[in-house]
């Protein structure tokens, strides 16, 4: 590993284990651990600590160890992926029911891809990438669909027919007509 045709700004944990062990190799072959600190950019004191671990615990004391902290949030290409799992459905994703809920959601996101969210935050990177809300109407238990479709046909014409049928009374049958009407009395200017 040569540091003079690239250096990255933060090394990922196999470019980390790459360097150590390029450290250790380096020291081997007699060179200065001054000179192997200024090739790889690091401390001298990194380059002695790498070189006591080799000796100590071996090639398995210079492996990556994982990065303590919050896993990483999923990335573009695990959204694409989220929503190929939301589009299959809740019941194929392990649920009794076709409903999406965010503590569901949730759930497969952790198990997806091991990122944990609390439901009431996930709200707000759904929308970002494009989710919506989407609540369900709520019916009646009694509800009968065959009356419902029955109605418009039978009892919404009957009421038509009814409702400007001769003799048919105003919701007012008391007296017919406006404030406007003929035969009333105004007040005011208008009456002069």
């Amino acid at each position: 590993m040569d540091s003079r045709s690239w250096t990255p700004t933060r090394l990922t944990a196999a470019q980390s284990e790459e360097r150590r062990r390029a450290a250790v190799a380096m020291l081997r072959r007699g060179e200065p651990p001054a000179a192997v600190a200024r090739r790889l950019g690091v401390s001298r004191v990194s380059v002695w600590r790498w070189w006591r671990t080799s000796r100590t615990r071996g090639r398995r004391g210079l492996r990556a160890r994982p990065r303590p902290g919050r896993p990483a949030r999923p990335g573009a290409r695990q959204w694409r992926r989220l929503t190929g799992l939301l589009e299959q459905g809740a019941a194929a994703a392990g649920f009794e029911t076709e409903r999406w809920t965010l503590g569901r959601i949730a759930a497969v996101v952790a198990r997806e891809f091991g990122v944990r969210y609390h439901p009431r935050y996930l709200e707000r990177p759904l929308k970002a990438h494009g989710f919506t809300v989407h609540r369900p109407a709520t019916r009646a238990r009694e509800r009968d669909e065959l009356v419902i479709a029955r109605w418009p046909t039978r009892e919404w014409v009957a009421l038509k027919k009814r409702r400007g049928a001769p003799g048919a009374r105003w919701s007012s049958w008391t007296r017919r007509g406006t404030a406007s009407a003929r035969g009333r009395a105004r007040r005011g200017r208008a009456a002069a």
